[in-house]
């Protein structure tokens, strides 16, 4: 069976409303490189559409009845919305389900160190990446700091056409004999890839360096006056002292705006499309759906990249504990009701797939491979070679899911994740199955996943939206 190009089979008001609908998505992704970035991007979209926060609901003592729409936070990183439907919430959901985190190198909590005259910051990469792409690339710095008293700086560098923007530097060709001749997974160490912040030291006064000159060596702690001038500036510009990356959430992303690709302007290249492609589509999906015939929920949580563990990880019971408050804000819970809402529920575990590649074609085997321009890709089964570590659906459910996208007229394919013995990955699909409710994988087909920069088919964008809104009217 092939799949075909789905970009023939749209009418002039549909390329415009794809278009439209991209245009949206690049936006979310400048303004949502962190979680909490994203977080903020959600709750400012969903409020305005009419979604009420649940814990204001629960104090109000609000009854829920079919058309309302509610959303929860859970320590500013995810996030999950409701629109009630007409059957009775016991009766099943329909659930998308996608995560809002990207790989990245996050800044270490005793960070900064001098070496050559140059200041660097300490990183830990966060997910799984190719250590070498992250060089020579111009970075920015996303994230929050949070100082003893409370009060919370927003880090924002490297954006904006006048900000400063940081790197990590790599050997010369002309000196790179030895290092060319290591295996990939070596020729950049996760403990090479911090960030150059500076390169100039501090320009004291004659009063300031007699005043220094006059303080004994225990008095103050001696700074090296490369560091001290980074020092000056965190302090000038953010209010920051060294200490205060102690309780800092830095993390540091490439630098630059999504784009579009190719003379066609038919991609979109952009960092974290993994998995914020989903999580956009899902949440526009969630916002077309008025007055639903099952109660429809849209969950975008953290942590998928490294094992979607902590408190704001899909393992967490913060989904769980969510649909209980529902239950008793629609006529009451017990126990008995939330394990049945649950089972009865359905999911898409909203999660991209790998884009087939010419360049490495023998990576994939072809048949069962995603082609970008085809349309959503359902993936039966992810996992590592005998299906380790995946959620396989049902052949019942899989029949299900291909009446809805025809009914609907979506355009869509099937794929497994590269060649069997080649590798593979997981979702957040298992853990939802865990409650014994139909789930399945779906997404946008992706090139160069994990990369700094990632490409997509703005047409899969577009079905994998219209798969989703169909999905959620089941």
């Amino acid at each position: 069976m092939k799949t075909k190009n789905v970009w023939n089979n749209y009418t002039p008001a549909q390329l415009k409303q794809l278009e439209t609908f991209c245009e949206g998505y690049r936006d979310f992704l400048d303004n949502g490189k962190t979680e909490r970035e994203c977080v903020d991007e959600i709750v400012s979209r969903i409020e305005a559409e009419g979604y009420v926060e649940l814990s204001r609901a629960i104090k109000a003592g609000k009854k829920l009845k079919a058309g309302d729409k509610v959303y929860s936070v859970n320590m500013q990183k995810a996030v999950i919305m409701f629109c009630i439907g007409k059957e009775d919430i016991e009766n099943g959901m329909n659930i998308l389900g996608a995560h809002i985190d990207s790989p990245r190198m996050d800044v270490k909590q005793n960070p900064m160190y001098q070496e050559g005259d140059f200041v660097y910051l300490d990183t830990h990469y966060y997910g799984g990446i190719k250590k070498y792409q992250w060089v020579t690339l111009p970075l920015a710095l996303h994230g929050v700091v949070v100082k003893k008293d409370g009060s919370t700086i927003i880090m924002n560098i490297g954006e904006e056409e006048g900000d400063p923007v940081f790197f990590v530097s790599d050997l010369l060709i002309h000196l790179a004999a030895e290092q060319m001749d290591k295996k990939a997974a070596k020729v950049v160490e996760g403990e090479a890839l911090d960030i150059i912040v500076g390169n100039k030291p501090i320009k004291l006064t004659a009063a300031q360096k007699k005043a220094e000159a006059s303080k004994k060596d225990e008095d103050e702690e001696k700074k090296d006056p490369f560091t001290r001038e980074v020092l000056r500036i965190l302090k000038e510009q953010y209010d920051m002292e060294e200490e205060d990356f102690l309780s800092a959430e830095l993390e540091v992303v490439p630098a630059g705006k999504a784009r579009e690709a190719g003379f066609d302007r038919s991609m979109i290249l952009s960092y974290g499309q993994d998995d914020r492609s989903c999580a956009y589509a899902s949440m526009e999906a969630q916002l077309a759906v008025k007055n639903p015939v099952r109660t429809s929920c849209c969950i975008l949580v953290d942590k998928e990249e490294i094992g979607s563990v902590g408190a704001t990880g899909m393992e967490s019971k913060f989904f769980e504990n969510s649909v209980a408050e529902l239950l008793e804000l629609c006529g009451g819970y017990n126990d008995l009701k939330l394990r049945r809402a649950l089972r009865n529920s359905r999911m898409l575990s909203s999660d991209v797939s790998a884009g087939f590649d010419p360049t490495y074609a023998s990576a994939f085997e072809k048949k069962n491979a995603a082609f970008l321009g085809h349309g959503m890709v359902f993936n039966k089964f992810t996992g590592a070679r005998g299906k380790s570590g995946s959620n396989d659906a049902n052949a019942e459910y899989m029949a299900l899911i291909r009446k809805i996208m025809d009914d609907a007229k979506v355009g869509y394919q099937t794929a497994e994740l590269g060649k069997v013995d080649h590798g593979g990955g997981g979702t957040i699909a298992y853990i939802l199955s865990l409650y014994g409710m139909d789930v399945i994988d779906c997404g946008v087909a992706v090139l160069n996943m994990h990369a700094p920069w990632e490409a997509t088919s703005k047409a899969d964008m577009f079905e994998t939206f219209r798969g989703y809104q169909a999905f959620l009217k089941a």
